[in-house]
């Protein structure tokens, strides 16, 4: 049987994983990783901040890994556990397979690695696909969920499918159409140092799913309970932002949404903004 296997060659995974490891050598809390057997395969996880702290989980985007959260990982590490997971099937660390998005097994999959780390109720925090997950987890999981933050998450509204397409030819024009097509996801927030070149090699090197996410039901948002953040970016070109807010406030009373000016759909170093939010949180 041969394995499945989510990047072009064994070349390009182990460039893609070197770049991984120059990341993390430069964390800036003190960390360790992990790996946790689950039922979908093994999953990787970076783990920081002091364990008699309350538990988070962290879940990056789609075509992306846990070092995503490298400008955030330290407000968050001053309160919490924090647990950067590589989503299974993407380009981290994790097992290469791939649920399908539709059914529970992606929140299956969750609730495996949660019970593998030994956690009872944690904040889920989540980007775009990572966001969709969270949300999966939380309405199939709801007793584990203490808060949900959801940044630019997936499943709410439908996403634009000329925003990639725009983009991604950007990538054959060398260093100047890379940075460009990189800045599109970021509209007008300065890069954060590496992004280009990570960017790049796992469009260079990785290969993406091509299904789109299931939009979530009334019914199924209206089930959370919950405290909800969500915050998403004015010029985020995949998702519309101000129908993305108005359908959770509609769904889920309770729920808090910002928009962020000039911020496209890379939404990220934002734990200085959700922090006053999980801080009025019970801890879990």
């Amino acid at each position: 049987m041969t394995t499945p296997t989510v990047f072009k060659s064994d070349a390009g995974r182990q460039a893609l994983f070197d770049f991984y490891d120059s990341v993390l050598a430069q964390w800036p809390v003190d960390y360790e990783t992990c790996t946790v057997l689950t039922p979908f395969g093994s999953t990787h996880v970076i783990v920081a901040g002091d364990s008699a702290r309350p538990p988070m989980i962290l879940l990056h985007g789609a075509s992306s890994n846990a070092v995503t959260w490298a400008g955030d990982v330290a407000t968050y590490a001053a309160h919490y556990r924090v647990y950067a997971v590589d989503l299974i099937g993407d380009a981290g660390k994790s097992a290469p397979t791939r649920p399908p998005y539709t059914g529970s097994a992606f929140a299956d999959w969750l609730d495996a690695v949660r019970r593998g780390l030994g956690l009872d109720t944690v904040a889920l925090v989540g980007l775009s696909l990572g966001g969709w997950v969270a949300l999966k987890y939380a309405i199939t999981y709801p007793a584990h969920v203490a808060a949900l933050v959801l940044l630019a998450p997936g499943g709410i509204t439908p996403h634009r499918d000329g925003f990639f397409l725009r983009m991604l030819p950007l990538f054959l024009l060398g260093k100047w159409g890379q940075r460009r097509a990189v800045q599109m996801l970021f509209a007008d927030v300065p890069l954060p140092e590496g992004v280009v070149e990570g960017t790049t090699l796992i469009w260079r090197h990785f290969i993406p799913r091509r299904d789109k996410l299931p939009l979530f039901s009334d019914d199924e948002l209206a089930t959370l309970t919950m405290p909800v953040l969500m915050l998403i970016g004015e010029k985020d070109g995949l998702f519309d932002a101000a129908a993305t807010a108005a359908r959770l406030h509609q769904c889920i009373p309770q729920v808090q949404t910002h928009i962020n000016p000039g911020v496209g759909h890379a939404i990220v170093n934002t734990a200085p903004q959700v922090m006053p939010f999980l801080l009025t949180v019970p801890e879990n």
